[in-house]
């Protein structure tokens, strides 16, 4: 099956409401079979249950409560178990047509997490969304943001099994320890001009697969990011790993195959 599978995108974001069609049409042309769209809030999960309706077969949801809440011009904050409470009848009303728990994870950036009780608070959020992917056998959508590690950890600890660890800003060391646990890794286009280019060096071909993270993580900072830019991507992991794109395209569809079971009876072509 050849194309590329965008594993982690925001297709509810504020920045695609005005042409969300051509932007799909667009993902369609650059050979995208799939857009894996995960959400950050409860707010976001009827418009990408929505969309997914719209584009059956194309657009794959992932819901879950992100680390981080409040959207523009709302101040930004660590997420709590009030937040997932409020998340969780809608995960449950939609649990059959999901693809994966997402996106979910830790973010420990000082202006969001300063505080133990913060973190502690998040680890118990991430904690729950562990328990309710293995209830419902979903992989995880994963996020971790200075904190890659304590992610890994967690992880391992409560012993989850699908995952996929998104735009990794760890050490590469850490990111091996995922690998060793069996976690998958997705690289952004902004690769192009970031530090996981040596994460890329160290990871095996096997463990990887490619996202956007649109409308965020393009290559270039501050324009809109959009799942066609995937190639960016597929190309400069190519690149760093001396192989075709050929190559790295089918080797990532399949991981992403491996990664998300339901892809294959979801999907169509």
């Amino acid at each position: 099956m050849s194309g590329f599978i965008d594993c982690h995108c925001h297709l509810a974001a504020q920045d695609f409401q005005t042409d969300i069609d051509e932007v799909i049409e667009e993902s369609k042309k650059t050979g995208i079979l799939a857009l894996v769209a995960v959400a950050e809030h409860a707010g976001e999960f009827e418009r990408l249950i929505e969309l997914s309706n719209k584009y059956s077969g194309f657009v794959l949801p992932c819901l879950g409560v992100h680390p981080v809440q409040g959207n523009p011009p709302q101040e930004q904050r660590s997420a709590t178990l009030e937040d997932l409470q409020n998340a969780l009848p809608l995960i449950e009303k939609y649990k059959d047509c999901l693809l994966a728990i997402g996106e979910v994870g830790l973010d420990f950036t000082p202006r969001i997490a300063s505080t133990e009780a913060q973190k502690n608070e998040q680890k118990k959020v991430f904690i729950e969304q562990i328990e309710i992917a293995k209830q419902f056998d979903l992989p995880l959508n994963v996020h971790s943001r200075s904190a890659g590690r304590p992610t890994i950890n967690l992880l391992k600890e409560q012993g989850a099994q699908k995952v996929l660890l998104h735009a990794f800003d760890g050490k590469p060391s850490v990111a091996m320890e995922g690998v060793k646990a069996g976690f998958y890794f997705s690289i952004p286009p902004s690769i192009i001009r970031s530090e996981q280019q040596k994460l890329v060096k160290q990871l095996p071909l096997e463990f990887i697969c490619l996202e956007t993270d649109s409308p965020a993580l393009g290559p270039v900072k501050q324009e809109r990011n959009e799942p066609k830019n995937i190639s960016v991507s597929c190309q400069y992991i190519a690149q760093i790993k001396g192989l075709s794109v050929e190559n790295v395209m089918e080797a990532t569809t399949q991981n992403a195959f491996k990664l998300f079971p339901k892809l294959q009876k979801f999907i169509r072509i």
